[in-house]
């Protein structure tokens, strides 16, 4: 393990898309930033959660894909040269020199920066499993939490479990690579939206896709970690097995903010409250960006966070350059530096 700390202007925790937005908000204020992710890749949930699922409400793009809008991002950052952790949690944060923080993570990754900003989505997150006897046995060959590719699923027989809008929207994309979709919910009504419900019960009107309403998971059949069969039963009981070769259970994200809620920052409900016009936490030179954050009026916009994390560049900046007056221009007007 490394015990000699890297130095840097800012440490972003977190490598979404607010992350990454702020690297390049960081850089345009010549500041240098290491970005820590507990994730082995870059992108957060986006890219590890729904790589392929569309994005509506980014401005400039009518409609992005999940990892597109990371590659974006990614290119917008590279050229102020950021350093990726990846695959590493930030396991401590504590006081360093004079007003500088100490970070460490689980690798013995050591960082001495002059601010931090937390850009970690809702924290640790995974998914709520079926209580399903025996699921662990065909996780990540036949039972998935996740799609990264849609052409993993070409030919199948898909079951889908839940009724928000993952299962709903999912269903209706695997339907175009997939042999069959059975879409298992425990009751008639979706919690998606409207439209995305409407053109579900179009597709099962096609046969292409068949409703299992209202049904719950009840157990699987297969071997060696690949399935056969999906058991389902209804509210009296009665139960019937769907053939399918994979199973994609959507039944949301357990979500905790792991070390996080140790250091000493104030909370809400599992989020940490900042001031809305710099993105400061209750402790100085730490900032807190995207979903993380809690203060009146907030959302959980993308959007939203990109603007957090302009603001709290702005305000990390002094703490870099405390002698240097910041002559401001629009990017229009110097460009972006190059690589």
């Amino acid at each position: 393990m490394s015990s000699s700390p890297v130095t840097t202007d800012v440490a972003i925790i977190g490598a979404g898309p607010v992350g990454l937005f702020a690297v390049f908000e960081c850089g345009m204020l010549k500041m240098r930033c290491h970005v820590i992710d507990s994730l082995a890749v870059i992108g957060g949930q986006c890219a590890a959660l729904y790589p392929e699922k569309p994005i509506y409400d980014i401005p400039g793009y009518p409609e992005v894909m999940a990892q597109d809008l990371i590659d974006r991002l990614t290119e917008q950052a590279a050229p102020f040269k950021p350093v990726y952790h990846l695959d590493q949690q930030v396991t401590a944060l504590e006081p360093g020199a004079p007003g500088r923080w100490r970070l460490t993570t689980a690798k013995g990754t050591v960082i001495d920066a002059a601010a931090v900003m937390i850009a970690a989505g809702s924290g640790a997150f995974g998914p709520n499993r079926p209580p399903l006897p025996g699921i662990e046995a065909y996780e990540g060959t036949s039972v998935h939490y996740l799609v990264q590719r849609r052409a993993d699923f070409q030919g199948q027989r898909v079951v889908i479990a839940g009724g928000g809008d993952s299962a709903v929207d999912w269903a209706l994309s695997l339907a175009e690579v997939a042999e069959k979709i059975y879409v298992v919910h425990r009751r008639p009504k979706f919690r998606a939206a409207p439209e995305s419900v409407d053109r579900l019960h179009r597709l099962a009107e096609t046969g292409k896709l068949e409703l299992v309403i209202p049904y719950q998971l009840a157990g699987l059949e297969g071997a060696e970690g690949r399935l056969n069969g999906v058991e389902v039963a209804d509210l009296e009981g009665h139960k019937k097995v769907l053939p399918a070769d994979s199973l994609l259970p959507f039944f949301g994200l357990s979500m905790n903010l792991g070390p996080i809620a140790d250091w000493g920052l104030n909370l809400d409900h599992h989020h940490i409250t900042i001031d809305p016009a710099t993105s400061q936490t209750s402790s100085e030179g730490i900032y807190a960006v995207g979903d993380i954050t809690a203060y009146p009026g907030k959302l959980k916009l993308i959007l939203c966070g990109f603007s957090e994390a302009a603001m709290a560049a702005h305000a990390i900046r002094p703490r870099v350059y405390p002698d240097e007056e910041l002559h401001w221009e629009y990017s229009t007007t110097k460009g972006v530096p190059q690589a």
